[in-house]
């Protein structure tokens, strides 16, 4: 909602087999097995190698394999999950990347409003104008 408060909706059959997660660390493991580690503490072996620190993976619940990369580039879909704009969902525009500091991305949502943010604050939920997600 517009105070930043995330609000419960009801998802159909098909959304609810599947989870998004950030990818938040990628390392070779023991036995040369790599890793992807999700913001909701998830490791997955063997993750494709396409994928990369802040994309987004669909994983399947079932299984708990990812089927699916959203990658985090300009254009992408986000939704901003901490700080005070939580909440809000706008287009990916510019990153600046700081050395020793945070690195500041800028987001443009539906109504033409530009603003910056923490890159760690930021969760890609689909490619261009179309979310993965409701």
């Amino acid at each position: 909602d517009s105070k930043g408060r995330f609000v419960l909706h009801r998802i159909n059959r098909e959304e609810s087999q599947y989870k998004l997660c950030r990818i938040n660390k990628i390392y070779i493991g023991s036995k040369k097995i790599p890793v992807a580690v999700t913001h909701d503490g998830r490791t997955i072996r063997y993750p494709d190698p396409d994928a990369k620190v802040n994309d987004t993976v669909k994983v399947d619940l079932a299984t708990g394999k990812m089927s699916d990369i959203i990658k985090f580039e300009l254009g992408a879909m986000v939704t901003l999950v901490r700080g005070r704009n939580a909440g809000r969902v706008g287009t990916l525009m510019h990153i600046e990347r700081h050395l020793n500091s945070f690195d500041i991305v800028t987001v443009k949502d539906a109504k033409g409003h530009t603003f910056a943010t923490r890159l760690h604050n930021v969760f890609v939920i689909g490619n261009g104008t179309t979310p993965q997600i409701s």
